[in-house]
């Protein structure tokens, strides 16, 4: 029986899109393709490891003020039963072409080297020169606040989820740490809850580790991984991680296809409310020490002294907004071309 013209061609689609080698299958998966776009990529990656590490900051809120956080969440979304049924059929190659790893690799290299690198950089700095360095955060943070919302087409019916999403964040970055169990559902429960902070604009994963009382437990652990103990503990908490960056990404960005003005609304509520946690002046009411170091866990804002400190932090906060309308507008003019 002769087949028929149309499943021969669907046939011969498949075949062709079907990746030959690794090599073919590696270039096929979505990601950066020119050695600048890996360059910018990468570097985006080491803004956004270096905001992971500030607490109260989040690389979230880098991946929405460099352009990334779709593109992001997409990317996070390519790992799913389809691309792990693949695999387990000796598909690989046709799995690893689906996946976008090229984007992610690139990205998290430069979120490595970024948190290797600038962790005593960025704690010298939060040190020595908070107020400085804060004002440039908060000019950064506030520039990316203008512009998201202007993504937001029904303000008005979206200013209820925005108010939602700035006091849950508000809320949430005044909390005080408690005293939480050690037992392993915990602690996969502090992994799925950490690593949605670390996605979300405006929240730290490391600060949410904090109030749950489990920072110095993790970091205690990572200090010796392969004490038996430790590596049952970091397990745990890894998968707690992955679960719960697999299935977050998923809402978000399900969310911002169904309901975008809401879910955008959100997000840049979130952001505001994180402003409490970023802001340049404040007094330390309680503080912990973690591992040899001093953390602030309760602190007061205050409004600043007149004085010749006052018009450098107001200079680098003006900076950091400037970056941010400039980078908007750059990119801008790249998507019109």
């Amino acid at each position: 029986m002769p087949q028929n013209p149309t499943e021969k061609k669907e046939k011969t689609s498949a075949l062709a899109s079907k990746p030959e080698t690794w090599r073919k299958a590696w270039m096929a998966s979505p990601g950066p393709v020119k050695y600048s776009e890996h360059v910018t990529l990468f570097l985006k990656g080491v803004f956004m490891g270096t905001a992971d590490i500030v607490p109260g900051v989040s690389g979230g809120t880098v991946a929405f003020i460099t352009g990334i956080y779709h593109k992001l969440l997409t990317a996070i979304s390519s790992f799913n039963w389809r691309t792990f049924l693949q695999a387990l059929r000796f598909r690989g190659k046709e799995a690893l072409s689906k996946l976008h790893l090229r984007f992610l690799v690139t990205l998290v290299a430069g979120i490595a080297l970024a948190v290797v690198s600038t962790a005593h950089l960025m704690h010298y700095l939060l040190t020595e020169h908070a107020v400085q360095t804060w004002s440039l955060f908060f000019g950064l943070i506030t520039a990316s606040i203008i512009v998201v919302s202007h993504s937001i087409k029904n303000r008005i019916s979206s200013f209820p989820i925005l108010f939602l999403g700035t006091l849950i964040s508000y809320g949430i970055t005044g909390l005080i740490p408690l005293h939480t169990p050690d037992e392993p559902w915990f602690i996969f429960f502090c992994g799925v809850v950490a690593i949605c902070a670390m996605i979300l604009p405006g929240l730290s994963g490391s600060f949410i580790l904090l109030v749950l009382g489990k920072y110095a437990f993790i970091t205690a652990a990572l200090r010796n991984p392969f004490l038996l103990e430790n590596t049952q503990i970091l397990l745990i908490f890894l998968a707690g991680c992955v679960v719960g960056i697999l299935v977050f990404s998923r809402i978000i960005r399900y969310g911002l296809l169904q309901w975008h003005d809401f879910t955008i609304a959100f997000l840049t509520g979130l952001m505001i409310g994180a402003m409490r946690k970023v802001w340049p002046w404040k007094v330390a009411l309680e503080s912990q020490i973690i591992r040899g170091k001093e953390y602030v866990i309760r602190e007061e804002n205050v409004w600043p002294l007149m004085d010749a400190d006052l018009v450098n932090a107001l200079l680098l906060m003006s900076s950091g907004f400037a970056v941010v309308l400039l980078l908007e507008k750059f990119s801008e003019r790249k998507s019109a071309n």
